[in-house]
């Protein structure tokens, strides 16, 4: 079925509740053709970890809010609640619900897992918006995948705002970024859906340091790949590296 503003593919998008940065940043990297509906995944809890928890839980139950809506691929734009499920528990979850809903979904934690295998990273660096307890958690994630965190960078979080994460501009990003530039990594990850990476990732191309991703970048890339029905490749994601289509649309915007 071909959809008026969607003729490459409608996504389902899982956000989180209070997320201000998803939807603007999605719109800006999905190529022409593709458009996507957003669902909120939702938590009474008082803690980030306990909320990133419920919605791990409630990743099925929430793709319902797409009734029977032509979705192509669903995704859910929340890393940190892969890190506290962890990876068996994730694969097991995915695969269910790929067989109960009969399209692909995909995490964005494992979007990034697709990014740092196509370019054949091992040694990686990480800038996180996180307390310091889910930063440990993420690290976990990511070495019980086979990745060597070799460097650590924090961006600045304000404890008096509406959200210690959201409410972060780009700058936060930049500014822990630039001490990453000449670390000897294969790649680094700008962690977090709710953290602003667009500038600073559009800034970092044809730059000295290590090829540069955030965690909507490489979802919004991996969605883009099961659309068009192909195994994740260095090729296309180079393409994205390289800013072809998206940096163009940031710089318009």
């Amino acid at each position: 079925m071909s959809l008026e503003y969607a003729p490459r593919g409608l996504v389902g998008m899982l956000t989180p509740q209070a997320n201000t940065t998803v939807e603007p940043e999605f719109n800006i990297l999905w190529p022409r053709g593709i458009a996507m509906i957003s669902g909120r995944l939702i938590s009474a809890k008082d803690s980030l970890n306990a909320r990133l928890v419920d919605y791990f839980d409630s990743y099925d139950q929430a793709l319902d809010q797409f009734a029977n809506a032509p979705i192509s691929v669903a995704a859910a734009a929340c890393t940190g609640a892969s890190y506290l499920a962890g990876r068996d528990r994730e694969a097991k979850v995915v695969e269910d619900i790929v067989s109960r809903r009969g399209y692909p979904f995909i995490t964005a934690a494992t979007a990034v897992v697709d990014a740092l295998r196509a370019l054949d990273a091992h040694r990686i660096g990480l800038v996180s918006p996180y307390p310091d307890d889910l930063t440990r958690a993420s690290v976990g994630y990511w070495q019980s995948h086979g990745f060597d965190v070799a460097e650590l960078a924090s961006a600045v979080t304000r404890s008096d705002t509406f959200h210690p994460i959201y409410s972060l501009d780009s700058s936060a990003a930049r500014s822990a970024l630039r001490t990453l530039r000449d670390k000897p990594l294969d790649a680094i990850v700008l962690l977090g859906t709710g953290m602003p990476t667009l500038h600073p990732i559009a800034e970092t191309i044809g730059w000295s340091g290590g090829p540069t991703m955030s965690s909507n970048f490489c979802l919004a890339w991996r969605v883009v790949e099961a659309l068009e029905r192909r195994s994740p490749e260095a090729s296309t994601l180079a393409s994205w590296l390289n800013g072809e289509g998206w940096a163009e649309r940031l710089k318009a915007r």
